[in-house]
């Protein structure tokens, strides 16, 4: 299907804007079972549906090839955040730029005197966010007595986000005979409710595939301990040297840490969160449009509107609360036929809940580990060549400085000083506590340093999922040491017998103490204290004492009686 049938100046402002042919929610919008219809729309972000929904607005809007006179809005566009309100505002302007069109928009956060001020001069659509809409129609100053149109975009979200009883208060001031457009990524039981609601026989369409993840965009989990989450999403930035790439964090403070941090390291990255005014948006998104800065890092809602055509990374420094939030997440890359990726960070006692939540989402997401510092050198060496090698052109002043250099120095000394240069500017890679393998040292034998030993026990074994991967960085966090410092690990069913070098066991046990009271990451319940046995116990670790010695497996009723399990609550560090 091609734009053929669409009026002139439609067709040529799409061609102008070097639109070939439709997408298909845009194809499936102009067949002629859509036309005049209301539409209940599932398609994904970033699928073209601005485009899409303002075609079909054609026929209500356009009296030939221009606008009719109009006093009051004969289109209503309502989107759940001002950015995308202000997206919505600027496709639909150049699209109908030629027909004349008078686009309002109302958005919270602007000047709302202004915004009455244009609605009195008379609009043909008006776009706003539902809190301001409902606002300007209590106020008298939003007349939506003749609307012919009305658009819900991102329907689901704008009832996640609470604004149900304002979209029907503002449903419910337009003309019953008008046309309703209802798009939303999902179709949840609140939707179809909305839907039939204030819906006459609405056309279904959906062009979201048996595979919801967008084809475009390829998946990877990485598994980190906890502790390594800010190193690994520094090594992951540096590995992949997107154009742009967005990270999500779930709280305006994990947002604050986050930027705070990567600002420090050298990283062009703006933050956008709950806390930032509408000012300190939008000169956010003017910088990452104009390349001054190529990270943003940005809570669920903050994030939800943006647009960002060279966007080719999406990293969930902390996991979607669910496979939708991921969906919607993830659609920030991957758009208009360009390839994405999308990385989520997951600590090791969640890779079951991803898991399934990626079943859900019918995603087939790639397991890998994070990049090290080796696997971001070679990389960079890769891009440098790359860049090196590329075709140029050289005017003679790059000639004369190139003989100069070679006149001083040997050709080998000058390409190594290009690529120390090179490497100078960029952020350091983290060196990672785990990068995903399982440390096993039950059968190692001492290492240097290692000859007088000190043992400790945790009150978690094999029956806890006890686990190397998240028991070193609790060790590490908890005692304030490095993994250097610990030697064999030895898993039992209800405890975790581990060694310390003699001359840090008393700086490990002076910091276990104060950290006892501590609940960080969720492991507050995890008991360490010295073994019984002391050191000299082998490699091995000390033997367990009798059944009554042992503090979390206590002594039962007689065998053949009743058994009340009085072992102790099993702290949530050691899910997985």
């Amino acid at each position: 299907m091609s734009f053929a049938d669409l009026p002139p100046l439609l067709a040529e402002a799409l061609s102008a804007r070097g639109y070939a042919a439709p997408t298909s929610v845009q194809a499936a919008v102009l067949q002629p079972e859509a036309a005049g219809r209301d539409l209940l729309v599932s398609a994904q972000t970033g699928s073209g549906k601005t485009v899409a929904f303002g075609l079909a607005m054609a026929e209500d809007l356009l009296k030939g090839e221009q606008m009719p006179f109009a006093t009051t809005p004969l289109a209503l566009i309502i989107a759940p955040t001002r950015e995308l309100a202000l997206q919505v505002s600027r496709e639909l302007g150049w699209l109908y730029d030629a027909a004349r069109a008078r686009i309002a928009t109302c958005v919270g956060g602007m000047d709302a005197g202004a915004e009455r001020r244009r609605l009195s001069h008379g609009a043909h659509i008006v776009v706003g966010t539902p809190g301001r809409l409902r606002d300007h129609l209590e106020r008298g100053a939003l007349d939506l007595s003749n609307l012919r149109i009305a658009v819900l975009d991102e329907a689901d979200e704008m009832l996640d986000m609470g604004f149900r009883e304002d979209l029907e208060e503002i449903l419910d001031a337009t003309p019953p005979e008008r046309r309703t457009l209802l798009f939303s990524a999902t179709m949840p039981k609140p939707i179809e409710a909305l839907a039939r609601r204030y819906q006459r026989d609405a056309l279904r369409i959906s062009t979201v595939g048996e595979e919801r993840g967008h084809g475009d965009i390829a998946y990877q989990a990485v598994t980190v301990a906890p502790s390594d989450i800010e190193g690994a999403v520094v090594n992951l930035l540096r590995f992949h040297d997107a154009e742009s790439a967005m990270l999500f964090c779930a709280t305006r403070d994990s947002v604050r840490r986050l930027h705070a941090s990567l600002l420090e390291r050298g990283f062009d990255a703006v933050a956008l969160s709950g806390e930032h005014s509408q000012n300190e948006r939008n000169q956010a998104l003017q910088a990452l449009r104009d390349r001054r800065a190529r990270l943003c890092v940005a809570t669920d809602v903050a994030a939800r509107g943006i647009n960002l055509p060279t966007l080719s990374l999406v990293i969930h420094v902390e996991l979607p609360r669910d496979a939708d939030t991921l969906q919607h997440r993830s659609g920030r890359t991957g758009r208009a036929g360009k390839k994405g990726t999308a990385v989520l960070i997951v600590p090791y006692q969640r890779r079951r809940r991803v898991e399934a939540m990626l079943r859900d989402a019918r995603i087939p997401a790639e397991w890998v580990q994070p990049p090290s510092a080796a696997d971001i050198a070679a990389r960079d060496s890769e891009r440098l060549l790359e860049t090196l090698l590329a075709p140029a052109e050289y005017d003679d002043q790059d000639r004369a400085l190139a003989a100069r250099l070679i006149a001083e120095r040997s050709v080998e000394d000058i390409a190594a000083a290009l690529v120390h240069a090179h490497r100078a500017k960029l952020p350091a890679p983290e060196e990672l506590v785990d990068r995903g393998e399982r440390p096993d040292r039950r059968d190692e034998g001492p290492r240097a340093g290692f000859e007088d030993t000190v043992w400790f026990k945790i009150n978690v074994g094999r029956r806890q999922n006890a686990d190397p991967r998240w028991l070193l960085p609790l060790l590490c966090r908890r005692g304030h040491i490095t993994k250097r410092d610990v030697g064999a690990i030895r898993i039992e069913a209800e405890q975790t017998l581990f060694e310390i070098p003699r001359q840090a066991a008393a700086r490990f046990a002076d910091a276990l103490k104060r950290t006892a009271g501590e609940d960080r990451e969720g492991d507050g319940g995890v008991l360490i204290v010295p073994a019984q046995g002391g050191p000299g116990a082998g490699p091995r670790g000390p033997r367990p004492g009798p059944r009554g010695d042992r503090p979390n497996r206590p002594n039962g009723p007689p065998r053949g009686g009743p058994r009340r399990d009085t072992r102790p609550a099993r702290p949530k560090v050691k899910q997985k």
